[in-house]
């Protein structure tokens, strides 16, 4: 809680954009609150109301969010006036009058349509301390707006401002919110007294984005270092994606070489290589995804936005059908689309060799940039349309999160260039293609960030630390300890270990070297070959696994005492319950060491676990929601007061590494047989929630959802795409399901009477919690909230418009809504509370 004045300020979960202002006069008794606020909130209203007159000279805070208000003429006539509420309307002008409120402390105008600001109105507010401009039209911030001097509170995120020079100089300013705009330069002087900053979502080079992550201490530690030296490079990661067998692997290594490179079937990419490229002063950072379906669960650990994406396509497998563009294009484009919106893509045609003849080739090229050009094209439209839907609604104000929500999809700048062909059996063609390349990457329109300003000693660390690899001053699988990397000499004196870390946050950012410091267990450890990392992954995490467990050598099962009869059953509880034993990952891990030279049993332990110490390798793949722990082993507890041999082992520590227990990957589960053992059937009296989400579900998003919230609920069982989960007596069920073509995630909770429909709901909200987390790696996703009417045979729903207050912040505004019973549009009715968390939402049905 912050105080401003008289004012008692809290502001809930601001990184969810929620943020609800509720200031209370926390000094005034409850007579005289009623007489100086007044609450117009979600009143439909056009102009303002007569009644705001009323006892003006006493009133000091007015909400009139979520109306539809054009102007506030005559607001000015609230001269005591210390709060004003005017988010959530149709504001296309600031309103001028607003200068001669005086007395104003706090003010809220954002998720509006403003495009300018005139001058001459912030030198008059000198007692503003909170303004909120978020979600408007800005271009920029009016000249004099430093002039503001109580303003400590500045939120300006979802606008399209250039550059931030307006504020330098507010000297109270603490904290400010600047995401989503379209910054390049952030001026160093503008940091000197914040205490709060928020600028993701820009295309910035000084400092890069990287940088900004790291928050306020790394930009003033960057700006330290930048006056010493500084340098422009241009960097961008190169992602190549594509299906199995697309020729991927053969355009990286091509493009590297700068000759055609065979890449055979059996040496294809498992899980990602990782390859740095320097071409005419551009380096670029090459990642190489591996097709198979297996794979996918990880990539979202490494994929980061503003990309430059190669997509790579088998012309020689592809026919002109729907189910052939989706395969080898739309997937992808999609699922790039969903995850890293504001990234270039460019679609290459492989295996051209393999393909009959130039008319064949220059029919499927047509066909492929025809259904894209379509397929981009029908994503506005729909965006499009579902915001004129939400317009023409009776009140579109209530609706105001969503049409944020559409605005907010329709500025990000996926660019999907036309597809290039590229014979990798001819030099020509990967001279063509490596020209292209550099071409489309060196283009600012395409990727704005490709030029960074960076202090020299990023650079000079960064080769360092390469140097002392290669002079086996760091092991050879690349893994150090931080406390280790910052007593090593560096840079020829002694550096600021704080300043060191900085730039070891920026390296990890861009994928030189990889340190999860956010991570308990791995804050100690940093990884300075990535590749090395990435090697254990595909150890585990690969298409033929159980190739490679039946492979595993009879002599290595002796040393360590396994008979042949317990990698049977490893075999068999991975293909039955996509579970693996702990020993039979120890087993893989090292063989892929030994691959690296690396055949060390401390490292081994170090990595996969030993004892009660689980290793790095685990941590890093339960902390992505990969795989979940499982125990599969039924012992006798020697804890129990008497012998009880049917009693199982419960380790008091659920987070300790056991050998002789195993792990789930819920991605591999092939049928819902325990979930709907242990549900049951679904019944018309359950609480029943639908979360939509448009265009689709992300790819892996239910799996890694249900790792979450296993981890949370440890009482679960699992299915292929449905999940149980018990809190006391409270069962609820998690599933994907589509209806009417749309895809949605299920929550349904058991009746269990008018004593448990709170804990029901409490359940609800926690899933739903975790949902958000998720989806805030989603930036391309549209997002909805509905309760289906619970008669057999009905498809009407009731809406949650404000469902994000209660998830994020556990509460909202009460409900304007008082029946005790509501009626859908076809006449069925059933207990409010059933619908909706009880007093938090206001509601209709559709």
């Amino acid at each position: 809680m912050e105080v401003y004045g008289n004012l008692s300020v809290i502001a809930t979960c601001p990184f969810m954009g929620v943020e609800r202002s509720d200031y209370v006069l926390s000094c005034l008794g409850p007579n005289e609150q009623g007489k100086r606020e007044k609450d117009y909130a979600e009143r439909k209203l056009k102009t303002l109301p007569k009644s705001i007159w009323d006892n003006n000279k006493n009133v000091t805070k007015i909400d009139l969010q979520k109306n539809r208000l054009k102007h506030v003429h005559g607001i000015s006539q609230l001269a005591n006036l210390a709060e004003l509420n005017l988010s959530r309307n149709e504001i296309v002008d600031f309103p001028q009058e607003i200068r001669d409120l005086h007395q104003l402390k706090t003010l809220y105008i954002n998720q509006n349509n403003i495009k300018c600001i005139p001058l001459d109105v912030f030198p008059s507010l000198q007692n503003l301390q909170f303004l909120k401009l978020s979600t408007n039209r800005l271009v920029e911030l009016p000249s004099d707006i430093n002039q503001c001097q109580s303003l400590t509170y500045l939120n300006v995120s979802n606008n399209c401002l250039k550059d931030l020079q307006a504020l330098v100089g507010l000297a109270k300013l603490q904290d400010l919110y600047v995401e989503k705009n379209r910054l390049t330069d952030l001026p160093e002087e503008l940091f000197e007294n914040l205490t709060m900053f928020k600028a993701t979502g820009n295309p910035l080079r000084k400092p890069p984005e990287e940088v900004c992550v790291g928050g306020l201490k790394d930009i003033r530690s960057y700006f330290t270092m930048l006056r010493d030296s500084s340098s422009t490079i241009k960097s961008v990661k190169t992602m190549f994606l594509g299906s199995s067998m697309a020729g991927k692997s053969t355009l990286c290594r091509s493009f590297d070489k700068c000759h055609p490179v065979k890449v055979d079937e059996a040496d294809r990419t498992v899980g990602i290589e990782i390859k740095e490229v320097e071409k005419r002063g551009v380096r670029f950072l090459c990642w190489d995804f591996a097709g198979q379906e297996e794979y996918y669960i990880t990539h979202h650990v490494f994929i980061t936005p503003q990309a430059f994406v190669i997509l790579a396509i088998d012309l020689s497998s592809y026919d002109l059908t729907d189910e052939s563009f989706k395969e080898h294009v739309s997937f992808w484009i999609s699922n790039i689309q969903l995850r890293v919106p504001d990234s270039v893509v460019l679609p290459v045609g492989t295996h051209i060799d393999l393909c009959p003849d130039k008319m064949d080739i220059d029919q499927k090229k047509k066909d492929i940039d025809s259904k894209l050009q379509c397929m981009l094209t029908e994503r506005e439209e729909t965006l499009q349309q579902l915001n004129k839907k939400l317009q023409g609604s009776d009140d579109p104000s209530l609706y105001s999160d969503q049409m944020d929500e559409l605005r907010r999809l329709r500025d990000y700048n996926l660019k999907v260039l036309d597809l290039l062909l590229v014979d990798c059996t001819k030099p020509e063609d990967i001279q063509m293609f490596q020209d292209h390349i550099l071409r489309e990457a060196t283009n600012k329109e395409n990727l704005p960030s490709i030029e960074r300003t960076l202090p020299g000693i990023y650079q000079e660390v960064e080769g360092e630390i390469q140097d002392l690899l290669q002079n086996d001053e760091i092991p050879q699988h690349g893994r150090v300890t931080l406390s280790d990397l910052l007593n090593i000499h560096i840079s020829q004196g002694d550096m600021n270990p704080e300043n060191l870390k900085c730039i070891l946050r920026y390296l990890h950012r861009i994928g030189v070297i990889v340190w999860y410091e956010d991570i308990p267990s791995l804050k100690e450890d940093v990884f300075v070959k990535p590749s090395v990392l990435i090697s254990l992954f595909k150890a585990i995490i690969r298409h033929d696994l159980v190739k490679q467990i039946q492979d595993i050598p009879k002599q290595e099962l002796c040393r360590r005492r396994i008979l042949n009869k317990h990698r049977e059953t490893w075999v068999t509880d991975y293909v039955e319950k996509a579970t693996l034993h702990n020993m039979a990952i120890s087993i893989l891990v090292q063989k892929e060491l030994k691959k690296l030279d690396l055949d060390d049993e401390d490292i081994v332990d170090e990595i996969v676990g030993k004892g009660s110490r689980p290793g790095s390798l685990m941590c890093l793949l339960q902390h992505f929601e990969v795989c979940l722990p499982a125990k599969i082993a039924s012992q006798l507890n020697p804890e129990a007061p008497e012998f009880r041999p049917s009693r199982r082992w419960v380790h008091p520590n659920p987070d300790v590494y056991d050998p002789d227990s195993a792990c789930m990957f819920p991605s591999y589960l092939k049928n819902n047989d325990t979930v709907l053992k242990m549900w049951g059937e679904d019944k018309l009296s359950d609480l029943n929630v639908h979360r939509y989400f448009s265009p689709e579900i992300p790819y892996g998003f239910f799996h890694r959802l249900i790792v979450k919230t296993c981890s949370f609920y440890p009482v679960h069982w699992v299915g292929k795409d449905q999940c149980c989960f018990r809190s006391g007596n409270t069962l609820t069920l998690v599933k994907t399901k589509t209806v009417n073509e749309d895809q949605c995630i299920e929550i349904r909770c058991k009746d269990q009477g008018q004593d448990e429909i709170q804990k029901s709901w409490q359940m609800v909200r926690e899933i739903m919690n975790r949902m958000d987390e998720l989806t805030q790696e989603w930036p391309g996703l549209v997002q909805y909230v509905h309760t289906p009417c619970k008669e057999h045979g009905c498809s009407a729903y009731f809406p949650w418009r404000d469902w994000k207050d209660w998830v994020c912040a556990g509460s909202g505004k009460n409900s304007s809504v008082q029946e005790e019973k509501m009626t859908c549009n076809n006449g069925h009715t059933r207990r409010t509370e059933l619908i909706y968390p009880t007093g938090l939402f206001s509601s209709d049905c559709t």
